[in-house]
């Protein structure tokens, strides 16, 4: 039988400040709460919290995971965040004001938002 070694977890060093990265597109929202330097304290998903086919891109959902992931980031101490939100998709506000809502103010928003300067050829339009 193989031996099993156990992993230990990195502890990350959390200040009171730090970033919540808001990952939002047409299919799921991904909700990450990290320090100043970028190392994730907390995460949540849509499809984490259990929502599953066109129920996981609405505000709902991604209010839902805004607060999971707050209130894990809360207990440990994070205060302030500086909220950078990306993508086209829905409920991208409602997961700002519901991780306001857990006591986690929010500074500063910024939309990181990739847009192409004219690069790759866009895919075809979609039929429904």
């Amino acid at each position: 039988m193989a031996k099993k070694t156990a992993t230990k977890k990195r502890n990350v060093r959390i200040d009171a400040v730090g970033q919540l990265h808001v990952h939002s597109s047409f299919n799921n929202i991904i909700i990450s709460l990290t320090n100043g330097e970028g190392q994730v304290i907390s995460w949540s998903s849509a499809g984490k919290m259990g929502f599953r086919g066109s129920k996981k891109n609405t505000p709902y959902a991604a209010q839902m995971a805004a607060e999971d992931c707050a209130k894990v980031a809360y207990d440990l101490g994070l205060r302030k965040v500086k909220a950078f939100v990306k993508g086209p998709g829905n409920g991208r506000e409602s997961a700002i004001r519901a991780c306001h809502s857990c006591g986690i103010a929010v500074t500063e928003i910024v939309d990181v938002t990739p847009l192409p300067h004219n690069g790759c050829r866009p895919p075809k339009r979609r039929r429904v």
